[in-house]
């Protein structure tokens, strides 16, 4: 009667704790995989309010700046000249190019922690077809 530790079953103990250590990894790689889909989004959105801004600029840039146009200011349309929005318009335009950027280089990290994830894991994605 041999006792040998390669035929001792695991414990109840042991398989819990793996169970709970697989259903953690599962939440953490779902949970890095919904941050990047949710930057990827914001990113999209935002590139999206660059390209408007970039129209209204240059729509409006030749224009004489003292001739009225209408800007919508928190749901309201307000009249202005075109020499008090399109400060305000390179501004936003401005600002919206700066947090892409900086949203670029968050979904860049969370890229790279998700992938030191899934190396240090051993998780492999298998394609869908």
């Amino acid at each position: 009667m041999s006792s040998s530790s390669a035929n001792k079953k695991p414990s109840e103990a042991d398989i819990t704790n793996q169970i709970i250590d697989n259903a953690y990894g599962y939440f953490q790689y779902n949970q890095f995989k919904s941050e990047l889909q949710s930057i990827a989004s914001k990113i999209g959105e935002l590139e999206s309010e660059v390209e408007e801004h970039k129209l209204v600029i240059d729509s409006i840039s030749p224009l004489e700046a003292d001739r009225k146009c209408f800007r919508m200011v928190g749901g309201v349309l307000v009249e202005r000249t075109v020499k008090d929005v399109l400060p305000a318009l390179q501004t936003n335009f401005d600002g919206i190019q700066q947090v892409i950027s900086s949203l670029l280089q968050t979904y860049k990290r969370k890229e790279e922690d998700f992938i030191a994830f899934q190396k240090k894991h051993n998780i492999q994605v298998v394609s869908r077809q």
